[in-house]
C-alpha cells in the first residue's frame, strides 16, 4: 500500500510487470509488535487499487500510440479495440481480472505487461485463532477477486510446525489438519495459475521432476529434457507415478502391461513417468 506514491514503488511496479503472475499476501490477525492493515479485504481493495491506477496510466499512453498508428495500419485495430475496452474498465475503478473482457481481448492486451490483466493468487494469513473462520476469510476475497483461487494459512502456526522433526511434524500437522502444508499447497496452487504441470524420468542413478506447459504434447516434454529429443521423438513409454511406485520398478510394471507406449499426439498428464525412445 502507498508504492504508487513513492518513487521506489514506480520501480517495484515495473518489476512486478515482468512476472508471469501475481500472488498477493494478506495478513488477516491483529498483532500491536506487528503494524499494519489486519482486514484482508480493505487490504486487497486498496493493493487493487494502486495496480489499477498504475494500469489506468500504462492503458493511456499505448492507447494513444496505437491510435495514432491505426490511422495507417488497419491491423491494429484489435489492439485499439482491447485497450479501449481495459480503459473503460479501469477508469471506473474495475481491475482486470474483474473486468468483461473476453479470451481474446485479454490475449491481445497480455504483450503490454498490464498488472491486473495478470492471473492472481491471494494468500490470507489469519491467525491461530481464526482458523475456523479460514475458509469465510478465503471466500469474501475470492469473491472481491473474481472467482480466483485464495489459500488460507496461518504462517505462524506453520512455521512453528516446519521446525519440528519430520515425525513429530506430520503428527502436528495431521492433528491440526494442516494437510501436505503451506509451502507445499502454495507451490501447487501457483503452478495451477500459470498453467505448469510435472513429469518425471526415472533411471538407475537418478529420478527427476520436469515442469512443462500444460497441454504439451510428448515430443515438446521431451524437449525440456533435450532438444535432441525432441527433434529425434520417436515415441514415449509412459505409466503414472503412483503405479510405478507400486510395482517397484519400471520393469515389474512392464512386465505387468502396464507400461504403455505413445506416439507424438499423446497430450502429457501432470504425474507421467516418460521414458522417452529418440533417434537423432
Amino acid at each position: 500500500p502507498g508504492a504508487v506514491e513513492r518513487g521506489i514503488g514506480r520501480q517495484v511496479l515495473a518489476q512486478v510487470r515482468e512476472a508471469d503472475a501475481l500472488v498477493l499476501v494478506l495478513r488477516a490477525f491483529e498483532d500491536p509488535s506487528v503494524p499494519g492493515e489486519t482486514d484482508p479485504l480493505e487490504a486487497l481493495q486498496l493493493v487493487t487499487f494502486e495496480l489499477a491506477v498504475a494500469d489506468a496510466t500504462s492503458v493511456e499512453a499505448h492507447l494513444a500510440k496505437r491510435r495514432k498508428a491505426a490511422t495507417a495500419d488497419r491491423s491494429l485495430a484489435a489492439e485499439v479495440a482491447a485497450l479501449e475496452a481495459a480503459a473503460t474498465s479501469l477508469n471506473e475503478g474495475v481491475p482486470l481480472w474483474r473486468a468483461d473482457l473476453d479470451a481474446d481481448q485479454r490475449g491481445v492486451l497480455r504483450p503490454f505487461f498490464l498488472l491486473t490483466n495478470k492471473p492472481v493468487l491471494a494468500v490470507v494469513n489469519v491467525g491461530e485463532e481464526q482458523l475456523a473462520e479460514a475458509d469465510a476469510l478465503a471466500k469474501a476475497v475470492a469473491d472481491e477477486l473474481g472467482g480466483a483461487e485464495v489459500l488460507a494459512m496461518c504462517v505462524r502456526l506453520e512455521r512453528e510446525v516446519a521446525q519440528l522433526d519430520p515425525v513429530e511434524r506430520a503428527e502436528l500437522a495431521e492433528g491440526l489438519g494442516l494437510g501436505e502444508g503451506a509451502l507445499a499447497r502454495l507451490a501447487r496452487a501457483a503452478y495451477r495459475l500459470i498453467g505448469r504441470e510435472t513429469f518425471f524420468t526415472t533411471g538407475e542413478k537418478e529420478s527427476r521432476a520436469w515442469t512443462f506447459r500444460s497441454g504439451s504434447r510428448a515430443p515438446e516434454c521431451a524437449g525440456v529434457i533435450h532438444s535432441d529429443l525432441q527433434r529425434g521423438f520417436i515415441r514415449a513409454e509412459v505409466i503414472r507415478w503412483d503405479e510405478l511406485v507400486a510395482f517397484g520398478s519400471w520393469q515389474a510394471a512392464r512386465a505387468a502391461g502396464r507400461v504403455r507406449v505413445e506416439g507424438k499426439e499423446y497430450v502429457v498428464v501432470d504425474g507421467d513417468v516418460l521414458e522417452i525412445r529418440f533417434n537423432v
